[in-house]
């Protein structure tokens, strides 16, 4: 079983900044492959982007690469999502998933930009 907290949405004009953590509790947290989704109103879950547990990432959205960094640090149990030049079209609640043999999610956190 694994516990997954989202944290660090919120309100951002376009062109701003927000890093998105998502702290892991659980059995051997970092022999999960960590993703980050997105699900904007009206649309279907998307996954934005990837890290293994051998730190290998993949960004999965043409538009946020070069933008948005997948990231963990295995002594805190987190993974974050930083993202940068935000657009408005951004905009969506942002999931943390783990997943191995099974596949555990947050509740999310939401992301707005607007101006």
């Amino acid at each position: 079983q694994v516990h997954l907290v989202e944290s660090g949405g919120g309100l951002v004009h376009p062109g701003g900044s927000l890093t998105l953590s998502c702290v892991a509790s659980g059995y051997n947290v970092r022999a999960y492959t960590m993703r980050w989704f997105r699900q904007a109103p009206g649309k279907e879950r998307e996954l934005v982007a990837t890290i293994d547990p051998l730190f290998t990432t993949t960004y999965n959205v043409e538009s946020v690469k070069g933008r948005f960094t997948i990231s963990r640090d295995n002594a805190k149990d987190t993974v974050y999502l930083q993202m940068n030049t935000l657009r408005p079209e951004d905009t969506a609640r942002y999931y943390c998933n783990a997943f191995a043999r099974y596949e555990y999610w947050g509740q999310g956190t939401q992301v707005t930009v607007s101006s």
